[in-house]
């Protein structure tokens, strides 16, 4: 197997204990720090490459307070705050050879929560619905939405990027309203996260799906 086939990317969510984020908001920073990273790799353009050139596009969310979370933000990579959230993207590394203050940081314990119900989401900014059947830990559906929004980003032309790079990249994440809404969005043409299985859920599992009125019919029906 090529070694690339074996990379993933690093997203960090900071999670200090007396003040942790709003679920909603880590998703959202989750998927705006991967988009960040996708239309300007800057000096990590040759790792994002081999990252995405495999088709592959694993993603791994860890846990950090404190110094956890300073020496992770002396690494090489990007921060984006959102809300009441902030979520560090590094650079693709292989899965086996994490950076040793990232590898130190803990997978699990990311349950977050939202004070109130979101609201309907904005118009504009694409949304990325979850599948309202499936339970997943914030940091299991941070990185799923992080997919959702890069199959989003392959799927829209160069004008849609522009519009929505001028829009500062933001997307919406909501729990679909239902089931049937939720089924229906799958077989509507728009990018469709299927997860590999690793963590949590069944492979095969379709977990979120991306909306925006330039994404309808773009990809092939499920």
């Amino acid at each position: 197997m090529n070694e690339t086939e074996l990379m993933v990317l690093p997203l960090v969510v900071r999670i200090e204990r007396a003040a942790p984020p709003e679920r909603t908001d880590a998703l959202e920073a989750a998927a705006m720090a991967v988009l960040s990273l996708l239309d300007d790799p800057g000096e990590w353009a040759a790792e994002l490459h081999a990252w995405q050139s495999t088709g592959k596009i694993r993603k791994v969310v860890r846990r950090a307070r404190g110094a956890e979370w300073r020496r992770a933000a002396a690494l090489p990579g990007r921060t984006v705050g959102h809300r009441t959230a902030e979520v560090r993207v590094h650079p693709p590394v292989p899965l086996d050879a994490w950076p040793k203050d990232l590898a130190r940081l803990q997978v699990g314990g990311t349950e977050l929560s939202d004070a109130a119900e979101p609201g309907h989401p904005p118009s504009g900014p694409p949304v990325l619905w979850e599948n309202p059947v499936l339970t997943m830990s914030a940091g299991k559906a941070m990185a799923q939405a992080g997919h959702a929004a890069q199959l989003a980003w392959w799927a829209s032309d160069e004008a849609e990027r522009a519009a929505w790079r001028a829009a500062g990249l933001a997307v919406s994440v909501r729990a679909a309203p239902g089931r049937d809404d939720f089924d229906a969005k799958v077989t509507a043409g728009l990018p469709v996260v299927r997860d590999a299985g690793f963590t949590e859920i069944e492979p095969g599992s379709c977990t979120f799906v991306a909306e925006a009125p330039w994404l309808l019919g773009r990809v092939a029906r499920s």
